[in-house]
């Protein structure tokens, strides 16, 4: 069997990914859990009716990496993934940041 089949990544059911990123953010402090929950229903809902296979594939590939980090939680962005990002994306993790600082407590 040729090595590149041996290490190729096996895939969850995008449902299944779901329900296993949910589980995982029942860990959360109430403000994070919720953020992070409304954040990847919006996703998974955003790409439900998606077609191309190399876009799902891409795709839940992406958010089964994010559910088991290889390195762990809370380490710091390499410096070359911010050089990728959009300036939407960056954005968006400006935000995300401002609200998962200690003490941003709940929203009103």
């Amino acid at each position: 069997m040729p090595r590149a089949v041996r290490e190729a990544k096996i895939l969850l059911a995008p449902m299944e990914l779901y329900r296993q990123i949910l589980r995982v953010h029942r860990c959360l402090p109430p403000a994070m859990r919720s953020l992070g929950d409304d954040y990847v229903k919006a996703e998974f809902r955003r790409h439900k009716d998606v077609d191309n296979p190399v876009h799902l594939i891409g795709f839940v590939s992406q958010w089964q990496d994010f559910n088991v980090p290889k390195d762990g939680w809370g380490k710091k962005m390499d410096s070359e993934l911010y050089e990728k990002m959009s300036d939407e994306q960056i954005g968006q993790l400006y935000e995300l940041r401002n609200e998962l600082k200690p003490g941003s407590g709940e929203k009103a």
